[in-house]
């Protein structure tokens, strides 16, 4: 019976050194662990604050479907009941060629515009290093809506307009990021009277979130070298993220229709005192 006694207390005590060994192991390893420079990567949930792009890429691998849908001007009333008879669809896909570089295309409605984009991490932000997160994105439309009955001399060339960005975000808290993002936008064809060659832009755009699942986003891009006229405005919108799991749907309402970098942030034809405000959604799915 001693032998027996002896025997439980001698396993019972390996055990319990065993596991304080295993400990001990655990701890050494969150020590070095947290020696390592961490990095911060929720800054933004979805690819897109509203319309501009976030810092967030695609990882290595994925797929993403987008779709993308504007209704019509919500000022209209029943006119064009809420901007439902006058709607805009947006339909892509994006890949992520490896952690830091993702390609896509897409093609939207309004004016039959195929758009390619190249997006690319140069340096993320660090829990004790580095302070922002810095993102590349380039984008170029190809208008196939235009014809040689509106435009005899119509070359390929015509039909091109890209954009240029640098997005740089800061997450200042979990529930607090914020975005500055310069942008350079030139086309090929334009119009003079209300239109620029090469323009520039500067967005700002921010997302607050209430909880794991719902986010508020708000961006502004003012126009920097604009023409003074009174048909295209600075792009403002504001949009809610929710999280389902599976995909990120986004609701946004914004004073442009278009969803194509080149004409969000140069044509923009609505003003949020004056009419011309658009509702609709972008519903990322990946895979």
């Amino acid at each position: 019976m001693k032998v027996k006694l002896f025997l439980s207390v001698a396993f019972f005590l390996s055990i319990i050194c065993h596991v304080s060994a295993q400990d001990d192991l655990l701890k050494e390893l969150d020590t070095i662990k947290s020696k390592e420079k961490q990095t911060e990567t929720l800054g933004f949930k979805g690819l897109q604050i509203c319309n501009m792009q976030s810092t967030k890429l695609t990882a290595k691998g994925e797929w993403y479907v987008l779709i993308s849908h504007r209704f019509g001007d919500l000022t209209e009333g029943f006119e064009n009941f809420f901007g439902l008879d006058d709607a805009y669809t947006k339909l892509g896909a994006i890949y992520g060629v490896t952690n830091w570089l993702s390609v896509g295309a897409s093609r939207q409605t309004n004016n039959k515009i195929y758009e390619l984009t190249l997006k690319y991490r140069l340096k993320t932000q660090e829990v004790d290093g580095f302070p922002v997160t810095i993102v590349g994105y380039n984008t170029m439309d190809i208008n196939t809506n235009l014809s040689t009955d509106q435009y005899p001399n119509l070359q390929f060339n015509n039909r091109l307009a890209y954009t240029t960005q640098l997005l740089v975000s800061r997450q200042f808290s979990d529930k607090i990021s914020l975005e500055i993002n310069p942008i350079y936008i030139h086309k090929n064809l334009y119009d003079e009277t209300t239109e620029r060659k090469d323009q520039f832009a500067v967005g700002l755009g921010g997302r607050y979130k209430f909880t794991k699942r719902l986010s508020m986003n708000l961006e502004y891009a003012p126009r920097i070298n604009a023409p003074e006229s009174e048909v295209y405005h600075n792009l403002l919108s504001v949009g809610l993220d929710i999280d389902t799991g599976g995909h990120i749907f986004q609701m946004v309402f914004s004073n442009c229709q278009t969803m194509n970098d080149v004409y969000a942030f140069s044509n923009a034809t609505g003003k949020w005192n004056g009419g011309g405000i658009y509702f609709g959604f972008n519903l990322y799915r990946v895979f």
